[in-house]
Parts: C-alpha cells; structure tokens; sequence
C-alpha cells in the first residue's frame, strides 16, 4: 500500500521562505546601523570594533538571506502517487 502523504512534510511555499530571507536580512540589517551609531558615539577601540562589524556585516547578511535549500531533510519530501495494475487485471472487451 503506498505511503500517505502528510503536509508537514511538504517544504515552506516560495512566499514563506522569502518573507523569513527578508525578516533574517532586515535584523542583520538593524545589527548594522546600531554598530554605525555606537561606532560614532563611542571611543577608543571600540569605535573599529563597531566599525568593523558594520562593515562586515553586510556580507554575512546577504549570504543569510540568500541561503536556500530546504530545511527539512529530502527524506520527508513529497511523492507522487503511482498507479499500479497488475497484468491479471487487464481485460480486453472485444465484444461490441
């Protein structure tokens, strides 16, 4: 008997997936501009600390949020059902 398919097991729609990108992107994002602000108001080694992470930054975020592939193993992907006959099931009706 084939197996049952479950919608837990399906992955997230195409939307689902870039509203998370989006949100992953938009807090890295805010991550920056606090570094920018407090590499402004703060001195000494500090100040390249918070510069260097809002330089950086940028980057790391971009490949989060580009970061595709599934989430859940391809093992709980979804199947097509198949159809299966028998050659003993199979009748030809000639009679018309």
């Amino acid at each position: 008997m084939a197996r049952r398919q479950s919608v837990t097991s399906l992955e997230l729609s195409p939307d689902e997936e870039r509203k998370q990108r989006m949100i992953k992107y938009s807090i890295a994002m805010t991550i920056r501009t606090i570094c920018i602000i407090l590499g402004v108001i703060t001195p000494g080694i500090w100040m390249w600390i918070f510069f260097a992470l809002a330089i950086f930054l940028p980057y790391f975020a971009v490949v989060l949020a580009n970061a595709q592939g599934p989430t859940r193993s391809r093992a709980s992907s979804a199947v097509a059902p198949k159809l299966s006959i028998r050659a003993s099931e199979i009748r030809i009706d000639d009679a018309k």
